[in-house]
Order: structure tokens, then sequence, then C-alpha cells
């Protein structure tokens, strides 16, 4: 059984743990110790997941099994087109992977970008994350490739797209 809510500030500290607890076994054999500790620092440190949620920077979705939060995602309109909204996150427990959840919240921010009037969702991935496989199941298809400085470090993803 599950719910799906828009998360709060109360919600911080699971949205925290939840990446933490996904990123290590999905980014480590990718990235590294070194480039994940710093890019959970900078882009899940508490204070910028707060703002984001806070300022409506990003609407997060957090999905609850059984009343405890096991899986989220966070959407916005792009900052560059606002006729095209972008999935920034979206991660799920991996003792619930294989649950559908992703699924689940992949089509919930669709469903909120279609309400918005807006038609084209993206997202990035990493290039070599086997994410892209379940991406491109879900009807996202390669629309370019973006490197992205995060300090030192270098992110290699795809751009994806799907029109809804």
């Amino acid at each position: 059984m599950y719910t799906i809510r828009e998360a709060t500030i109360a919600d911080v500290a699971a949205i925290l743990q939840i990446a933490e607890q996904t990123w290590w076994p999905t980014y480590e054999p990718l990235l590294g110790k070194e480039q994940v500790t710093y890019m959970l620092n900078t882009i899940y440190s508490p204070d910028k997941i707060m703002n984001q949620v806070s300022n409506g920077e990003q609407t997060f979705l957090l999905l609850l099994e059984d009343e405890e939060p096991v899986a989220f995602a966070a959407y916005s309109p792009r900052e560059e087109n606002a006729e095209i909204y972008k999935l920034h996150k979206l991660y799920c427990l991996p003792k619930t992977q294989g649950k559908g959840y992703g699924k689940i919240l992949i089509n919930a921010v669709a469903e909120k970008t279609k309400q918005a009037g807006k038609h084209t969702l993206d997202l990035n991935v990493n290039r070599f994350n086997k994410a892209k496989d379940f991406y491109e199941r879900m009807g996202f298809t390669i629309a370019y490739e973006e490197d992205i400085a995060i300090g030192p470090y270098w992110m290699n993803d795809y751009v994806m797209r799907k029109e809804l």
C-alpha cells in the first residue's frame, strides 16, 4: 500500500535519507567515493533541499509505503524554457526497487506537467547509469548529451525527453 503527497519542510530529513541510501550503491561504482561525497554534500545539503522545498524552486513528491517515506521525485519548469518541465530527481530506496515506484512517480510528474498545460518532460541521466534503460521503457528518448561541471567534477549526462 502506497500513497503520494507533496513534500514539506518536515520531510527534508526523509528526502536526505533516501538520497543517501540510494546514491552510494547507484553512483559509487560509476563516479567513485570522492565524487559521490562531494556531490551529495553539494546537491543534497540540508539547506539546499530545504530551500528547494520551501521556496517552490522544485516540487517534491514523496512516496510512502505503509506511511514510511521510501521514494521521491522533484520537478519544475526548466529555467531556460518554462514550456518544458524537468524531472530533477527520482530516487527509490534500494529495498523498494522493482516495486514500480519509479514508474508511479514518473507518471505522477507527467500528470502534474500536463495539468500545468505543458507537454514535454526532460531529465538528465548519467550516460553509464543503468537507469537509462528504465527511462527508455518509460518512453523517454535521448535528446542530446550534456557535460555539467560540479565543482572539480563532471556530470556526463544524457538529456532524455518525453512528449506527453
